[in-house]
């Protein structure tokens, strides 16, 4: 009997040992593991992104550990292409994007392409959930000029957009930011980000931006290191900042009363770049802060809340 019983646990053993295997291998399928990891042991991609749920206007942090080690990794996100960086501290790379206000509620892609060591390239898709947020509408009352602006007002509006278009279309796929976002300045919040606005009961628009309610004077501050693509006047915009954070991050300082910066310097975290004021289209002193991604604006108050290494 116990001959006959030890017989049947060979046998058993026998049949797991053989097993193993190929259950590895299906979750090498599955998980997009990579050559490279233990035969039969399949090492997972581990992907993270900040804020946990996402909504349409979230600027987004992806957090990714690949299974094997990588030299360069990109990815593809609403269309957007979306750089990383390596951070040897965690073993993660991280790259920054965002979910337009245009955007509807789904399931979208983050396709993930990685270069190895090896030179060859491996990839892994993850589908993400982005859910519906809800934001406030508002009227405003502003000076005619803004809403019906002459003939050389139309001119000069024509110049900006010429100018902010080649301003935006910059775009930098090397890291320039370093750590945590910061608020350019401490006070109450005006106007939330989102606002659909209704100037003087005629023009709309949505509010693109936060702003600051601060007097004019106040010392404005760099939300993270980059480098000045533009300081001076826009007709709508007043005297305004766009630093940029690098991988398509952008930041905008709007209405200021003075420009304590130039073109082409490369700020630090928390240097000062201004004073608010009420230059442009204002209806008092403020700070108007952007923050733009690939042609898409962002939540600037989500913004700070992200953990960055």
């Amino acid at each position: 009997m116990r001959s006959s019983a030890n017989h049947r646990c060979r046998l058993l053993l026998a049949v797991v040992t053989v097993a193993m295997p190929l259950l590895g291998t299906a979750e090498t399928r599955i998980t997009g593991a990579t050559a490279g990891a233990k035969k039969g042991v399949a090492k997972p991609w581990a992907i993270r992104w900040q804020p946990a749920q996402l909504v349409n206007g979230a600027p987004i942090v992806f957090d990714v550990a690949p299974p094997v080690r990588l030299t360069e990794l990109s990815a593809k996100w609403l269309g957007h292409q979306v750089w990383f960086s390596y951070d040897a501290a965690s073993k993660a790379w991280y790259g920054i994007a965002g979910v337009s206000l245009e955007t509807r509620p789904g399931t979208y892609a983050l396709d993930l392409i990685g270069t190895t060591s090896r030179a060859t390239q491996i990839s892994f898709t993850r589908k993400i959930l982005v859910r519906a947020a809800k934001y406030p509408s508002i009227k405003v009352t502003v000076a005619k000029r803004f809403t019906e602006p002459s003939k050389a007002q139309l001119e000069r509006i024509h110049q900006d957009t010429t100018v902010k278009q080649d301003v935006f279309q910059h775009t930098n796929p090397d890291r320039e930011w370093t750590g945590k976002f910061l608020a350019p300045v401490v006070a109450p919040v005006s106007d939330a980000f989102g606002t659909r606005r209704t100037f003087n009961g005629k023009v709309q628009s949505m509010h693109q931006g936060l702003d600051y309610g601060v007097p004019t004077g106040t010392p404005i501050s760099a939300a993270n290191a980059g480098i000045v693509l533009l300081a001076g006047p826009l007709y709508f915009e007043g005297n305004c900042v766009v630093l940029d954070h690098g991988q398509g991050l952008l930041t905008l300082y709007l209405h200021l009363s003075e420009i304590k910066v130039k073109q082409g310097e490369r700020l630090a975290a928390g240097q000062e770049i201004g004073r608010s004021g009420g230059t442009g289209r204002a209806t008092g002193p403020h700070l108007h802060f952007a923050v733009r991604w690939q042609g898409v604006y962002l939540n600037p108050a989500t913004l700070p809340t992200l953990k960055l290494p």
